[in-house]
């Protein structure tokens, strides 16, 4: 097992493109560290430039101590996991398994033990004398998974490895590579856009955009406290709800206000976000996430909510729970930060309803709401809940920021 450490490290193309930026970070041994952000950002440039499969044009990758920059894949004691299987289809799942040992020219009771070792561990005793054109898409992930498992290297680094299951497949292959890991307590880079995969499998998660890292954290953080507006819009599903509001002195405290809508900012934000009296009487960004949304007629209307009104526009029926689009009178949120996590055609899509109703907001409420398009709809905002990012920077005001 082994720390994973890179320093400042950089990739640009010949043509000029910058993929990668300076990424610093420090992977402890055993941590499963994930990767995330859109199509682009440069996540797997730095995932192959650490496994030795993209040149390095700066910068320094260690691995266990060791600087590896220079050191060809195959002594870099690492294994990757592809989002392709890349499994040969004239060989058996167990011939698949073992090719990497046999070239290592190890015993072939060594290569029996650890092949069936893996096969226990994921599930392919019964199948191991199978070619892959035989076996379900996850047996051939596992497949996959078991050939770099047996090889017992210093870490895994995993390329959108379930980027070709289905949704189903996918929620069970996720389950299983995080009780792998924390079985094997192998160093893990993980490399994904999908944020439910980085969320639920990372110890820490990595967030980038355009090579640079934006945010290192746990999970929860990333939710609760994003450094920016890319962080925020980009991590949450569906993402969070932006909207330009002024920030308003009000009965000893702060209100937020966008057009009819008056939210006061709860007391312990303040005692916590200290740096949001500086904006007081200045236009910043207000952020609701819609899970932070009640049913006031559902609610017990509990003390510091605050109240929004608003006609319910589309209703998404998603079996536990219901998503609520609705308009508020004010303009929306749209910069380069907010495009860059949810895509110019996304923007583009909502440019029109924009127009004609203002900022597009979304409540996920329990089932029991009985709501329906057309309807008006009182809702409750959490008021301990609210997120606010300056105008001027796109960083978010947390202790400690803005």
């Amino acid at each position: 097992m082994a720390e994973i450490e890179l320093h400042q490290l950089t990739k640009v193309y010949g043509d000029g493109t910058r993929a990668v930026k300076e990424l610093d970070l420090q992977i402890p041994d055993g941590e499963f560290t994930v990767l995330v952000g859109p199509s682009g950002c440069g996540k797997t440039t730095a995932l192959r430039m650490v496994a030795g499969l993209e040149p390095i044009t700066s910068g320094e990758v260690r691995i266990g101590g060791r600087v590896v920059n220079d050191l060809p894949p195959k002594n870099r004691d690492v294994a990757m996991v592809f989002q392709n299987y890349a499994l040969y289809p004239h060989m058996s799942a167990y011939k698949n398994m073992a090719f990497g040992l046999k070239l290592r020219k190890l015993p072939r009771a060594e290569i029996d033990r650890r092949v069936k070792d893996a096969a226990r561990v994921l599930g392919l005793s019964e199948v191991l004398g199978k070619r892959p054109r035989t076996l379900s898409g996850g047996q051939r992930q596992r497949v996959a998974m078991g050939r770099a498992i047996v090889r017992e290297p210093q870490a895994f680094l995993m390329d959108e490895p379930l980027s070709n299951l289905d949704a189903k497949l996918r929620v069970e292959m996720r389950a299983e590579i995080a009780r792998i890991q924390r079985d094997l307590e192998v160093t893990t880079i993980y490399v994904t856009h999908d944020q439910t995969e980085a969320l639920t499998l990372g110890d820490r998660v990595a967030v980038m955009r355009d090579g640079v890292l934006q945010q290192l954290d746990v999970p929860q953080l990333l939710y609760d406290e994003p450094v920016n507006l890319f962080v925020a819009e980009f991590i949450g599903s569906p993402p969070m709800n932006l909207v330009g509001a002024d920030l308003v002195a009000a009965n000893g405290g702060l209100e937020a206000r966008f057009g009819e809508h008056r939210l006061r900012v709860a007391d312990e934000i303040l005692e916590h976000r200290p740096a949001l009296r500086t904006f007081e009487g200045k236009r910043v960004i207000l952020g609701i996430r819609p899970e932070d949304f009640e049913d006031a007629s559902q609610g017990d209307g509990a003390a510091g909510a605050g109240r929004i009104s608003a006609v319910a526009d589309i209703r998404e029926d998603m079996g536990s729970e219901v998503y609520v689009h609705f308009g508020v009178a004010a303009p929306p949120v749209r910069g380069k930060d907010v495009e860059a996590a949810v895509g110019r055609e996304a923007i583009e899509a909502t440019a029109e309803q924009a127009r004609r109703r203002g900022s597009l907001f979304i409540a996920r409420l329990t089932r029991g709401t009985r709501v329906r398009e057309g309807d008006r709809i009182e809702l409750l905002a959490a008021a301990d809940r609210l997120h606010f990012f300056d105008p001027a920077t796109g960083l978010g005001i947390y202790a400690g920021r803005g």
